[in-house]
């Protein structure tokens, strides 16, 4: 059975594994080596179990964790909050049977908990199944990023 719950200190080593899977697969992608400099944070989980902006989500199927997902409350110049998935990831044999989904519904649930006015999320470009996916969980374009290798 799929499911997700706020993610422990004694995840750490299974989160770990899992950030370097994601950081794996999307450097192979394109735009991923910029992400993974720009946006991915160097040790995702330096601080997170100790802020209150900031919740670490793991996926499961049965008792065995197979994903996860990181999200942080920004407060915006106007005294709004939005929140930034920065990450989420499920082992590819686990996916597409709804742990993904568990995850983000949690990542969404913890951020209307937190006032936030809306929820943004990363796909790459050509990442047609991370956009798909967030379709699906009812986000929308509101940006594009464009970029021009110098």
């Amino acid at each position: 059975m799929e499911g997700a719950r706020a993610a422990t200190t004694a995840d750490l080593p299974t989160l770990v594994r899992l950030a370097r899977a994601l950081r794996d697969e999307l450097r192979a992608a394109r735009g991923g080596p910029l992400w993974e400099t720009r946006e991915a944070r160097p040790d995702p989980f330096a601080d997170a179990f100790d802020r209150a902006d900031t919740l670490v989500i793991v996926g499961m199927i049965d008792e065995t964790v197979v994903g996860y997902g990181t999200v942080v409350v920004e407060e915006l110049r106007d005294g709004t909050r939005l929140g930034v998935i920065a990450e989420l990831y499920v082992e590819p044999e686990a996916r597409a049977v709804g742990v993904g989904e568990a995850i983000a519904d949690a990542l969404v649930a913890f951020c209307a908990s937190a006032g936030c006015r809306g929820v943004d999320a990363t796909a790459l470009p050509g990442d047609r199944l991370a956009k798909n996916f967030f379709e699906r969980a009812g986000f929308t374009a509101r940006a594009l990023t464009m970029h021009r290798t110098l």
